[in-house]
């Protein structure tokens, strides 16, 4: 069975968010990246997710 974006990506709540702690994200925000270009690099096509809006919502919470 092939990985799927959705197998690998974790979303938190905003309540959850604010729970981590400053380590916690930012290990969150290096697996992720590192993810992404792992996919990337296996030639997963993005315009199937919204990357855009999962870059701003991430911002949004300081990620």
């Amino acid at each position: 069975n092939a990985v799927t974006y959705d197998d690998v990506h974790i979303g938190f709540t905003w309540e959850e968010w604010t729970l981590l702690d400053p380590s916690q994200k930012n290990l969150y925000k290096d697996v992720m990246l590192e993810t992404y270009r792992n996919l990337t690099a296996i030639g997963y096509k993005w315009e199937d997710h919204n990357i855009e809006e999962h870059c701003k919502s991430s911002r949004r919470h300081g990620r």
